[in-house]
């Protein structure tokens, strides 16, 4: 019958076109899933990477912002008002280790310095306030010592990072004061920090190699010799919490940063590097002495 035969040939066609129907709809799925792929993929990728740019960017600015110093900051300004500094001193500034410098101006003499302290300070805290803790008094001389707060457990900071903000340091002084020495400390090693110590030795050689390249700055060694050529340093250069130098700690820094300071600025007649080099030999380390540029 026609109509059966149609029918039939109907089925036949059905029958004979579904594998390549069903071809045609497996590949335009693939072609479908491809294609989000493509779309997908740039997409992932650049969220990926905007997060990382986020990071770097909160590391850098909003996470590294200066702290509020500002009722430290106010202390040393209500002070300077009272009985002011005499102009043309050597300005020793930076975190809490210099803060709890007690003996700093009575080690120092003959020569006339601040002590501008201030509490867990980073380097950028110290730019933060530079012009009003440290160039306002037009020293002859700058001793920094930061970096310790920088590279603590958890913060984001990079020792790339820190060497950047030490670098910022030198150019806000010597925009304002460019004959102005500047002395920057390295960063101590610590038992408490002991796990960021490898942190801390490659901002300490970022920043060497840095000041190496400026006029009028100077790299002051203050870690090295605290080993005594061991594997740690010992354990009573630092007060009970492992972080804060004692006073055998503050003995041996001035004995590597006073001949350095007294050889520029110091009365030589009366008091010269000699007068101050056996601590070294008192100390044990007879061949840690840093070269003078």
């Amino acid at each position: 019958m026609p109509g059966e035969k149609w029918r039939l040939g109907g089925l036949a066609n059905v029958l004979m076109f579904h594998p390549a129907r069903s071809r045609l709809r497996l590949m335009s799925l693939l072609n479908c899933r491809l294609s989000r792929k493509r779309i997908v993929c740039p997409i992932v990728l650049f969220v990926f990477l905007l997060g990382i740019g986020v990071r770097e960017y909160l590391a850098s600015t909003v996470l590294a912002r200066p702290q509020d110093w500002e009722s430290s900051i106010r202390k040393f300004e209500d002070g300077d008002r009272v009985n002011p500094p005499k102009p043309g001193g050597i300005v020793f500034a930076g975190a809490s280790s210099i803060r709890l410098w007690d003996t700093l101006l009575e080690e120092m003499k003959p020569l006339d310095v601040i002590n501008r302290g201030f509490g867990g300070s980073q380097y950028s805290d110290l730019n933060a306030y530079a012009k009003r803790i440290v160039t306002v008094y037009h020293p002859r001389a700058v001793v920094a010592y930061e970096g310790d707060n920088d590279l603590a457990a958890g913060s984001p900071k990079t020792p790339e990072m820190v060497a950047n903000d030490a670098r910022e340091f030198v150019r806000i002084v010597h925009s304002e004061l460019p004959e102005t020495w500047i002395y920057v400390m390295s960063i101590k090693p610590s038992y408490l920090r002991w796990n960021e110590w490898p942190k801390m030795k490659a901002a300490n050689k970022l920043i060497q190699d840095f000041v190496k390249t400026q006029e009028r700055v100077q790299y002051l060694d203050v870690a090295s010799p605290m080993f005594y050529g061991q594997d740690k340093p010992p354990r009573d250069l630092f007060v009970a919490d492992g972080l804060h130098p004692t006073a055998k700690c503050y003995a041996l820094w001035t004995s590597i940063i006073k001949p350095e300071l007294l050889h520029r600025f110091g009365p030589r007649n009366n008091v010269s590097r000699d007068a101050v080099a056996p601590l070294w030999f008192e100390f044990g380390v007879e061949n840690a002495m840093p070269s003078v540029r």
